[in-house]
């Protein structure tokens, strides 16, 4: 296996502590005037830092999710405790849930897509048959069409989106639907998705992305599929270890 990454800025490198045969956690010493709460919680303002935090975090999970022997069950960010030991107690006391979440993601991997809206399609929507009104009242009728024409654009995109979802979920072993605040701008995601794939199910699950993917185009919208990801977003809140 390769070299262990170096794990969050500040902290040691992580090292793996093996709680029962079948089960490690692996740690890392983290400075209190860094990661305390008086020191995080400014810090958590500076994305630039919050990102570079997240990365490091991300390499460490993933170095051992290559490992096909073993399934990772991540951690969030910033799941801190005071001790070692409490981080053990912690974990062996998760220890039925944990295996419930192994029996679960075993075998698997996670892939996501983003549906976005081309913006050239939504300003072809927004300019209708184009020129220029003659008059107040055919200017507001013409705002009002264009409006109407984005909002049925974007409709049809959304249930073909939608469409993808369903024909996707059918080569995995569960899916989440993502749901996320307002994002600035004018365009955004249509439909955001992970999907749990076990590896037999990878290529079929991608050829079939490709033929949605095909689809979303000539609807007026791109899908973005990333991946393979460790599974965050089948570990259930509450049952992370």
């Amino acid at each position: 296996m390769a070299r262990v990454p170096a794990g969050l800025p500040g902290g040691t490198q992580p090292s793996a502590h093996q709680l029962t045969p079948s089960l490690w956690l692996i740690t890392s010493d983290v400075p209190i005037d860094l990661y305390g709460p008086e020191a995080l919680e400014p810090r958590l303002r500076d994305l630039d830092w919050v990102s570079a935090t997240a990365v490091a975090h991300e390499a460490v999970v993933e170095h051992f999710s290559r490992t096909r022997t073993v399934t990772v069950v991540p951690m969030k960010l910033f799941t801190m405790f005071t001790s070692l030991e409490k981080a053990i107690d912690d974990v062996a006391r998760g220890r039925t849930a944990i295996e419930r979440i192994v029996r679960r993601i075993a075998g698997c991997e996670e892939w996501g897509i983003r549906v976005m809206r081309r913006p050239a399609a939504a300003a072809a929507a927004a300019d209708g048959n184009g020129g220029r009104p003659r008059s107040g009242t055919a200017f507001l009728a013409a705002r009002k069409q264009a409006r109407d024409a984005t909002a049925l654009a974007r409709a049809a995109a959304a249930a073909r989106a939608d469409q993808a979802f369903t024909r996707l979920r059918r080569y995995a072993k569960d899916a989440r639907l993502r749901q996320h605040g307002p994002e600035p701008g004018s365009n955004p995601p249509i439909l955001e998705a992970a999907f749990l794939v076990t590896a037999t199910k990878v290529a079929a699950f991608k050829a079939e992305a490709r033929r949605q993917a095909a689809a979303l185009a000539a609807a007026g919208a791109d899908m973005q599929l990333t991946g393979p990801w460790p599974a965050y977003n089948f570990v259930d809140a509450g049952e992370r270890a």
